[in-house]
């Protein structure tokens, strides 16, 4: 995918835990573990919002566009 979610990174920045993060922002464990790996099609505006708030950062702290990305991905699926 050429969406890149660095969840990851800004928890290490924030000292903060998953389940921290997931209570504070109204999310499942489960749901936000797959939006830190990128498994998701998408994000509301209001989760995205929520997450913003309880990290103090904008969405482009959590979101980055790598053009290269989806076509490795796609090569690799062709193998």
């Amino acid at each position: 995918m050429a969406i890149v979610v660095h969840l990851d990174l800004m928890l290490a920045r924030r000292k903060m835990r998953s389940k921290e993060l997931a209570q504070k922002v109204g999310l499942s464990e489960a749901n936000l573990s797959l939006l830190k790996n990128g498994r998701v099609k998408g994000v509301r505006f209001a989760t995205l919002e929520r997450l913003c708030q309880a990290l103090g950062c904008q969405p482009g702290d959590l979101l980055s566009y790598l053009p290269g990305n989806a076509a490795s991905e796609e090569a690799a699926a062709e193998v």
